[in-house]
């Protein structure tokens, strides 16, 4: 492995500190190159743009161990109930108070990101998720044979969709992290940091309502990877197929943004105020969802400090 390929992906961020702009959307919107051909993206070497890394390796490949890094990344999300084993009545409330607030933070920055590439794409994925969530949360209604795991019955139902949201959810990102490498190896490693690490309380989100309804941490560590397994899965194809897959991922980041307001209203906050009182459900549900504004936020930032 030659010298530039160990540079730690935070020291691309603080090398391009000086021009890149202020958040991820801007800098997919800016630096993508859509115009390389099928035949340059299965080359095995490619010149990189910046010149601190020439002669970067940048192929489908490449990509696709990215991608999966992003996805075992979500993994670590189930290991704060290490220490926190024993969760009551109560604290399984608060737990899905936390998790409604982590997903809404998480919705509101994929509409916004939609936005950004194309306004009535992004409402028009947000409909469609909305209304595949209903029709799928109708079928599985009174599902008592439903099993996750270790969880069966309504708690499996409720497990269900909110595995089933996030994986919908992944497949978005998988586009995102093949089209940023469509711009260079400098902007896919900035961009498949910034998901790996938005990805952890992605993981928390799902551990939250997996872990207190009976299933292990290592079983919730697993799910939440599984959850995230469409990103490598996507990044190859959007990497090789930029022009085509650019269009629609307005589409799908407005799809899973839906499909978790759905969710969070419809099930996780109902639930947290069954458990608990509503002004602990309010409070746990505005401070996760500043915390994942202000993450979200701060996150391109990292590498000017």
């Amino acid at each position: 492995m030659n010298a530039a390929l160990r540079i730690h992906p935070f020291y691309l961020i603080s090398a391009l500190s000086n021009y890149l702009p202020q958040n991820i959307s801007a800098i997919q919107k800016h630096d993508r190159i859509f115009l390389l051909s099928l035949e340059e993206r299965f080359s095995t070497k490619r010149n990189n743009t910046c010149g601190y890394f020439n002669n970067m390796t940048i192929n489908y490949i490449t990509v696709g161990i990215a991608a999966l890094i992003t996805a075992l990344a979500t993994g670590l999300g189930a290991l704060p109930f290490l220490v926190f084993k024993n969760i009551n009545h109560k604290l399984l409330g608060v737990s899905n108070a936390l998790a409604a607030g982590l997903m809404l933070g998480a919705s509101v920055g994929l509409i916004t990101q939609g936005f950004e590439y194309h306004l009535s794409r992004t409402v028009i994925g947000v409909l469609i998720g909305v209304a595949f969530i209903a029709f799928t949360h109708n079928q599985i209604h009174g599902r008592d044979d439903l099993h996750i795991g270790n969880i069966s019955g309504a708690d499996a139902r409720k497990a269900f969709l909110i595995v089933g949201v996030m994986t919908l959810h992944s497949f978005s990102e998988g586009v995102g992290v093949g089209v940023s490498f469509g711009g260079g190896q400098v902007l896919g490693e900035l961009i498949t940091t910034a998901i790996a690490v938005h990805n952890i309380p992605e993981g928390l989100a799902i551990s939250l309502v997996l872990i207190p309804r009976g299933e292990s941490v290592a079983r919730a560590g697993l799910w939440s990877i599984f959850t995230s397994l469409p990103q490598p899965l996507m990044a190859i194809p959007a990497f090789l197929l930029v022009a085509t897959f650019e269009p629609i991922l307005p589409i799908g980041l407005g799809f899973a943004a839906g499909a978790m307001l759905w969710m969070l209203f419809s099930e996780l906050i109902p639930d947290a105020l069954d458990k608990t009182s509503h002004s602990t459900v309010a409070t746990v549900v505005s401070i996760s969802i500043t915390a994942m504004l202000l993450f979200q936020k701060i996150l391109p930032q990292l590498g000017q400090r």
